[in-house]
């Protein structure tokens, strides 16, 4: 039992890598399309008709350049909290190792084993709550760079806007991308935030000990 504890120590926490791996709209990518590796398709540009990347505003705007940076924070705090509730776990299971089984130190081990799962679920609820936290900044990010978007749009006179990333070529004079970074950039550059708080979920009860069978009777 104290080595699967030892072993269960790999697994305790899964924090999610949000902010190291990912910009607070998802994997970053570039203001303006990559050119085609093969010969692109070009084309004429046909009026009307224009591409975002949402995706590429939220990575290279200012504003979520510094909500990355500020998740990357909150990411790391509540790493932090779960790694200082964890060493004294694993002390105490390294400290069982090569001893005697006996009841004492099976009930510690028990007890061990009960302090894993809680820790697990309190690192799987910051990942929650982390998750909640970009969550809310995308919005709030979203909600000033709507109104950007329908200035660019309106001064490209757009009757339609499609999403950068479902065009598989083609001319990409009209991509509004660069044109919605640049003017957000000229709103606002900085949001700040604390880390969302959640309800904790009630924890999972202890399994009940077997109930002592009744002697059987002798005739």
């Amino acid at each position: 039992m104290i080595s699967r504890l030892l072993l269960s120590a790999a697994v305790i926490v899964a924090m999610p890598a949000v902010a190291s791996a990912q910009t607070i709209g998802g994997a970053r990518q570039a203001a303006t399309p990559a050119p085609a590796q093969s010969q692109p398709l070009g084309g004429p540009v046909i009026p009307g008709v224009c591409l975002l990347s949402r995706e590429a505003v939220f990575a290279n705007a200012a504003v979520g350049r510094a909500a990355t940076a500020r998740l990357a924070e909150l990411t790391q705090a509540a790493q932090a909290e779960i790694d200082a509730e964890r060493a004294p776990i694993e002390t105490a299971a390294r400290a069982l190792e090569g001893q005697a089984e006996t009841d004492q130190l099976r009930a510690q081990a028990q007890t061990l084993s009960q302090q894993w799962q809680v820790l697990q679920q309190k690192a799987a609820h910051n990942g929650q709550e982390i998750e909640a936290t970009r969550m809310a900044a995308m919005e709030r990010i979203a909600n000033e760079a709507q109104p950007v978007i329908a200035q660019v749009y309106a001064q490209h006179q757009c009757g339609l806007l499609f999403d950068r990333a479902s065009a598989l070529g083609g001319n990409f004079a009209n991509d509004l991308t660069s044109g919605v970074v640049a003017a957000l950039d000229a709103r606002i550059t900085t949001i700040s935030f604390e880390r969302e708080r959640l309800a904790a979920a009630p924890a999972a009860a202890a399994p009940l000990a077997p109930a002592p069978q009744a002697p059987a009777r002798r005739r």
